[in-house]
């Protein structure tokens, strides 16, 4: 017996692929904003955690700073104790510098601060329970703790998956709620491409036997939490290769501060004008010259990108992957499931001359009723919505269903003495003669201008003639072309894989406007493709979810795996997407490019800062001494401008210095505004904004800065 409902589903809305919604990692408790007030506090510990030297040296510009802050502390002290020189002066230098570090540590423990709350979620999800591990014929209860690669467990409805694993008995309805945050219940099963489990997961219904795949410490919840609040994150290589740059200027205004001091009491004494700069000035001088913005704030920026991915629902493997993804050159696409919705729809009746649509659609109709699949339901709400044929109770026919077979490629209905089939073209032609029907010429036309347009047609038959066609659609996904140029206005190919014939590849690779296409593909043809690509020096991503993906994902330079996915494409990959959305690639892709993007922008910032500060700086200690340096002092600082000595021009450059930090933590943690344009126009537009910025705004703010520190004569 079946049934047509009055309201079925609509077949265009296409099921999630491993019960992904699309949204946002929220494991439970997991702080919902950036700035949680508890994410806040705990960051305000760790920046006075991180004031250990050990922690402090990794990064080479922070560390010169907190050098530079002891020695004006110790300088302080002594002028307290000696009751020499000027200690309010030398004690404000010395607070900033202390400062100007716990702000670069407390953006760093912001980026990491969210991180950490969800790894504390994630350890919750984290089950201890008991297993029921198989040994030979008979069950044992042991902890999940015990649990060793290649242990057989069962789990049954209701119990927890205590590590992680493969089906190798039955099927289930698993929910994976604790580590996707989504509820909706996914099926694993044995011997398929949906065979993969992750401990911590629940078992909702029926009888699983299933492989360990992980000893404990390596499985996957764990390997989510070490990465998630950056216990093992590695610098990436741009990350290197900037923090040797900034380490090299660091040197060479090292260098240049420490010789200073010789020639400047070489010209003091020469000019019998002037006072020699203090060590404290000096420190100041080499803190406000060397790259202290960008040095405070790298690190944050690099772990904010990983935190962003992760927000998306992508575990990333490692800072190189997401970075990777924001120098990809060429992304390869599936079609099914990433550039259309998954599931032909059925999109028009065309009946043969002789037949009326009506009797078509009717036949198209009854051939479906039993024909669960979304093309076949996609038919049934086709004939009632266009043709007006209500769901109709066949129970009181004597109706046979046909399923339909690889063999056959047939499936259809024999009801009431008719005999109504629906399948391939070939397949129904060949059950038509075989009834001792006749073949229309039009059926081959109509079936090669379907196939032409990248459809695909289904033939209708009833008894021993042919009605028609049904126009079976690949439906592109809303959006994808306007997305695909972007891509392109950013220098990205896309090519689309597909196992379709080539005429239907490029009807479907015409519609959705991407740049190349490859037909017929095996996993040798991806494989082929990613090493043609990147031997031109070029840097591919792709996504695949089945173990025949494996290699594809291993050889691309960024392998985005589906959670729904076998172990060994996850294993493959270095990125894994908990949503199993193949379109999450081109998410991906986007925030690479914002961390890039962020990292040089901020870099820009940073030493055009270095510059206005330089200007600001070097005339109010010299002046005194070389009056000719008043040709650059643009603000008037110093004696004889508006302040009333070096002290608040050099105090007011060390305060800014500090302060910047602070300011631009919140674009370090949320990046830059993302606009899909080309590489040049980046540049430009990163030259003006923060290029050009970088340069103008210290002025101002150190010119305010330094009046207000002469309105209350803290200098």
């Amino acid at each position: 017996m079946a049934t047509v409902l009055d309201k079925p589903s609509s077949p265009v809305t296409p099921p999630s692929a491993g019960g992904g919604r699309g949204g946002q990692f929220r494991p439970k408790n997991a702080p919902s904003s950036l700035f949680d007030p508890k994410i806040i506090k705990r960051a305000v510990l760790e920046s006075f955690v991180k004031l250990d030297p050990r922690t402090v040296a990794k990064n080479p510009v922070m560390f010169v700073v907190e050098v530079g802050s002891v020695l004006t502390t110790f300088y302080w002290v002594r002028e307290l104790v000696t009751k020499t020189g000027n200690p309010l002066f030398t004690g404000q230098v010395a607070l900033w510098l202390w400062f100007t570090v716990l702000f670069a540590n407390f953006a760093e423990a912001m980026a990491e601060g969210r991180g950490k709350a969800q790894a504390d979620s994630l350890r919750k999800a984290k089950t201890q329970s008991t297993a029921r591990r198989l040994v030979g014929n008979k069950e044992e209860s042991v902890p999940g703790t015990a649990l060793r690669k290649d242990d057989l467990i069962v789990c049954e409805a209701g119990e927890v998956i205590a590590g992680d694993g493969v089906v190798v008995e039955g099927i289930a309805s698993v929910d994976e709620s604790a580590i996707t945050g989504e509820s909706a219940p996914v099926i694993r099963e044995s011997g398929g491409d949906r065979d993969a489990v992750t401990g911590g997961t629940k078992v909702l219904s029926d009888r699983i036997v299933i492989r360990i795949t992980a000893n404990p410490g390596e499985s996957f919840l764990d390997r989510m939490i070490s990465l998630v609040e950056g216990a093992k994150r590695q610098k990436t290589p741009n990350e290197i290769a900037l923090s040797i740059l900034l380490a090299g200027l660091t040197v060479i205004f090292l260098l240049a501060v420490v010789t200073l001091l010789p020639y400047a009491v070489y010209s003091v004494r020469a000019a019998g004008s002037g006072v020699a700069p203090s060590v404290t000035v000096l420190v100041a001088l080499l803190v406000c010259l060397i790259p202290t913005t960008i040095g405070g704030l790298l690190s944050a920026i690099g772990i904010a990108g990983m935190d962003r991915v992760m927000q998306h629902n992508v575990l990333a493997m490692s800072g190189k992957a997401v970075e990777a993804a924001g120098d990809v050159n060429t992304l390869l696409l599936d079609k099914t499931g990433t550039i259309t919705l998954g599931n032909r729809q059925a999109a028009e009746f065309l009946p043969l001359p002789g037949v009326t649509v009506e009797e078509l659609a009717n036949a198209a109709q009854l051939s479906s009723l039993a024909d669960e699949t979304p093309e076949g339901r996609s038919i049934v709400v086709l004939a009632k919505e266009k043709y007006g044929l209500r769901g109709r109770e066949l129970a009181a026919h004597e109706a046979e269903f046909i399923p339909f077979t690889a063999q056959t490629r047939m499936s259809g209905v024999n009801i009431d003495g008719m005999e109504v089939r629906k399948g391939a073209t070939d397949s129904v032609k060949k059950f038509v003669q075989e009834k001792g029907g006749r073949i229309p010429t039009e059926l081959d036309e109509i079936t090669t201008r379907i196939a032409s347009a990248g459809g695909t047609p289904l033939a209708v038959s009833l008894n021993d003639k042919v009605l028609g066609i049904i126009y079976l659609k690949d439906v592109v996904k809303g959006g994808m072309r306007e997305r695909f140029d972007a891509l392109r206005a950013m220098g990205i190919k896309t090519v689309m894989i597909t196992g379709d014939n080539p005429l239907t590849a490029k009807a479907i690779a015409d519609e959705a406007g991407v740049d190349d296409f490859l037909a017929q593909a095996t996993p040798e043809d991806k494989m082929a493709l990613i090493k043609k690509e990147q031997a031109g020096g070029k840097l591919v991503a792709m996504t695949g979810d089945g173990t025949n993906d494996a290699p594809a994902l291993a050889q691309a330079d960024v392998g985005v795996a589906m959670n729904s996915g076998t172990q060994a494409a996850k294993e493959a990959g270095n990125m894994v997407d908990l949503d199993s959305n193949p379109t999450k690639l081109i998410e991906v892709v986007e925030i690479g490019k914002q961390l890039l993007m962020t990292r040089g922008a901020l870099t820009t910032f940073s030493i055009a800062n270095d510059v206005a500060k330089y200007f600001a700086i070097i005339p109010a200690m010299f002046l005194a001494t070389y009056a000719e340096l008043g040709s650059i002092n643009f603000l008037k600082l110093g004696p004889g401008g508006t302040s009333s000595s070096a002290e608040s021009a050099i105090l007011a450059c060390v305060i800014f210095n500090a302060l910047i930090i602070i300011a631009l933590i919140p674009l370090a943690l949320r990046g830059i505004a993302y606009k899909p344009i080309s590489a040049a126009a980046t540049l430009r537009r990163n030259l003006l904004i923060y290029g050009f910025g970088g340069l103008v705004a210290p002025f101002p703010a150190i010119w305010i800065i330094d009046r207000f520190l002469v309105l209350l004569r803290l200098a």
